[in-house]
């Protein structure tokens, strides 16, 4: 019996942990061959170098596609996707997988759902009918209807997905991955991760309460992210515990994110903050377990920081619309809202665990499904469903 052949596409630090338990289920399964492809900001220094952590973790990479185009807004988001799609197809050609799996709802992502779906390769989605904000939600939605095989978080999201006028036999509700690697870190002992990932900035305590901020730029509201990174910097600084940050990701207004950050730091060399390009997607989610408080509109405070309790203060509209459990205190941009938000989420501890995007066993219910399946690429529209 021949096996299937999936190709898996990393193609940001998000991504890697978002899918990295599929990797290993794939690998293992059977009934199945895995293609691992690295592309985009995976394969950059200034976004973490993934590639380096894929390879350490013992994967095989069968191919590399360098498609960013430098200048972080909005023409080269489109040109990158564009350029994305005509590496993905040499690709697939080279390749010929008899399934392409991609993950969530990026600019890289829609790149791979157009390359896949035009050369009549079935295509498999995680996390579709998930409402968020921004353009994240549009092209998400974009993805589900160009995807033949669905892997939704929840419930909620399968309902969305089947008012979409998906078929009800395409949809398999796994939970969400990147809840398998929190779910082992709540008995994770990592260590000191402070001193194991270097970075910069004044020297940070393993053993004293510490805030992790992650705020990524909001494409449609480009031209703005300079402006509300100072209202969480100014936050931040007035709560003065030490704080872990990570660079921003790959989307238009990073570059005025990081600029603002460094211009922070130059001119606060005491302030005990340090700043990180990445963590492997175990010791971020370690990370998220031990932080008094995540800050930001990263999903990862939504999505493994209700499993793990953690405390959040989601920031801005990027999560506008993501279902959320207790642990998230909602802020504008404004220093005074987040800051309120910090102190109460420090006053109240963490949170009880919130199953809300999966009980940490999705993994090898998307390789059972990968397996037996019917890939057909022929779909229906199911109407009043």
């Amino acid at each position: 019996m021949n096996k299937r052949k999936v190709c898996i596409i990393v193609a940001s630090r998000a991504n890697y942990g978002r899918i990295k338990s599929v990797l290993h289920a794939v690998n293992e399964h059977p009934g199945l061959e895995l293609q691992l492809v690295v592309e985009a900001s995976a394969l950059l220094y200034r976004y973490g170098s993934i590639i380096e952590n894929i390879q350490r973790d013992g994967f095989t990479v069968d191919a590399t596609a360098y498609t960013i185009v430098e200048g972080e807004n909005p023409t080269t988001m489109a040109k990158s996707t564009g350029l994305a799609i005509i590496e993905l197809t040499s690709v697939f050609e080279r390749l010929k997988p008899d399934v392409v799996l991609t993950v969530a709802d990026r600019f890289e992502t829609l790149a791979t759902a157009v390359a896949a779906s035009y050369m009549n390769i079935p295509l498999a989605h995680t996390q579709g009918g998930e409402l968020t904000g921004s353009i994240d939600e549009s092209v998400r939605h974009a993805i589900t209807k160009l995807s033949h095989v669905h892997f939704p978080s929840n419930d909620r999201a399968a309902a969305i997905l089947s008012a979409m006028g998906e078929e009800p036999w395409r949809i398999f509700v796994t939970g969400c991955p990147a809840i398998d690697l929190a779910a082992q870190a709540i008995t994770c002992d990592p260590g000191d991760l402070f001193v194991k990932y270097g970075g910069t900035g004044q020297p940070l305590s393993w053993d004293e309460p510490f805030l992790v901020v992650l705020q990524h730029p909001v494409t449609t509201e480009y031209g703005n992210s300079g402006k509300q990174i100072e209202q969480t910097l100014e936050a931040v600084s007035n709560i003065a515990m030490q704080t872990a940050w990570f660079w921003p990701n790959v989307d238009a207004g990073s570059d005025d994110i990081s600029k603002r950050l460094r211009m922070f730091r130059e001119r606060n060399t005491l302030f005990p903050l340090h700043f990180y390009r990445n963590f492997s997607p175990e010791d971020y989610a370690c990370l998220l377990n031990k932080a008094a408080c995540l800050v930001g509109n990263s999903s990862s405070g939504i999505r493994e920081g209700a499993y793990l309790g953690t405390p959040v203060v989601n920031i801005g509209s990027r999560q506008r619309s993501r279902q959320r459990g207790g642990n998230v205190i909602d802020a504008g941009y404004d220093a005074q809202a987040i800051e309120a938000g910090i102190r109460s989420q420090l006053a109240n501890g963490r949170y009880p665990s919130d199953h809300l995007y999966g009980d940490g066993k999705a993994a090898p219910r998307i390789a059972d499904a990968l397996a037996t399946v019917e890939l057909n690429i022929t779909k229906q529209f199911i109407h009043g469903q």
